[in-house]
């Protein structure tokens, strides 16, 4: 069954015989998969990071999948500020960086207390336009010296002024989301096969007390947590053994979309109405259509 349903909620989400998708292949490789997939609303195309390939990739729904940018510093992660302006998670040159109007590069961030980052791997912006970031601790090249000893999860003031380190006892901190109302920060860990949830205190930092494991998917299958996204309902969409897991807010496994890829490496809603679910494997791009749409990107400020 190509979407498996393990509780009856899932058939408001989805139809449990939506036609599974596949868009385009032939991305990835040894240095990357394809990932980082984001719809640009006002240009109705989806970019996607091909990281191997140091490029990045456009979709338009019923058309083609082109080179959007060669040299992208092996980009991986891909979101939008407040102002519309593409952020992006590089792994190169260990940065996250945005793309000013004129087509000039920002740094937002790329060092931590004067040590370099690792690599950062998936980005988010909040409302209040904070952003926030995982670092984590790995690279295809083992001979390559780190600077910091640990992987980060960190947050960026809306000014670029101040970098906090939020958290680093992940393994392998990778795909981060806020909850629609921002007041919890979901972060998996790739290597554990979790998903970890935090209260967002009004500082924009995370209340430690409050961190617990809210969704495991381990399991006999290939497939870990990658990239993650909510709905506006706050359901929780998210890479795991043998497919994209659907969870309700309060970590409930809904149902497994089977899309026959070893793993799903990161989503993205879209579509004029957000209720195009994208997803990224290691070298392939497909789609389903969902019934409640994703929150949209750039955030909406919230009141």
């Amino acid at each position: 069954m190509p979407i498996e349903q393990f509780a009856p909620e899932l058939s408001k989400i989805i139809s449990t015989d939506e036609p599974i998708l596949e868009l385009a292949d032939g991305f990835g490789g040894t240095e990357g998969p394809a990932e980082g997939p984001l719809w640009w609303q006002e240009g109705g195309y989806l970019l996607f990071s091909d990281i191997h390939n140091n490029r990045r990739m456009k979709h338009t729904p019923g058309g083609d999948t082109t080179v959007f940018l060669e040299g992208t510093n092996r980009a991986n992660g891909l979101t939008r500020d407040l102002q519309g302006r593409l952020v992006s998670a590089e792994h190169d040159s260990r940065r996250v960086a945005r793309q000013e109007v004129d087509g000039s590069v920002t740094v937002i961030a790329n060092s931590f207390q004067g040590r370099r980052l690792n690599r950062p791997n998936d980005v988010v912006v909040k409302s209040d336009g904070s952003i926030y970031f995982t670092d984590p601790w790995t690279s295809p090249h083992p001979a390559e010296q780190w600077d910091l000893t640990f992987s980060g999860v960190y947050r960026v003031s809306p000014d670029l002024g101040t970098l906090t380190l939020l958290i680093d006892d992940f393994i392998v901190p990778n795909g981060l989301m806020f909850s629609p109302d921002e007041s919890i920060l979901y972060v998996n860990d790739s290597r554990r096969g979790h998903i970890r949830s935090f209260e967002v205190q009004p500082n924009g930092t995370l209340a430690k007390q409050s961190d617990k494991v809210i969704i495991d998917v381990n399991g006999n299958e290939p497939g870990v947590p990658d990239g993650m996204k909510v709905d506006i309902e706050g359901n929780i969409y998210t890479g795991g053994s043998g497919g994209l897991y659907v969870f309700d807010p309060n970590g409930k496994k809904l149902g497994i979309i089977r899309h026959g890829a070893s793993a799903t490496t990161n989503l993205a809603f879209g579509g004029d109405d957000w209720k195009t679910l994208y997803f990224t494997s290691r070298n392939h791009l497909g789609s389903v259509k969902v019934n409640i749409p994703g929150n949209p990107v750039p955030a909406v400020k919230k009141s």
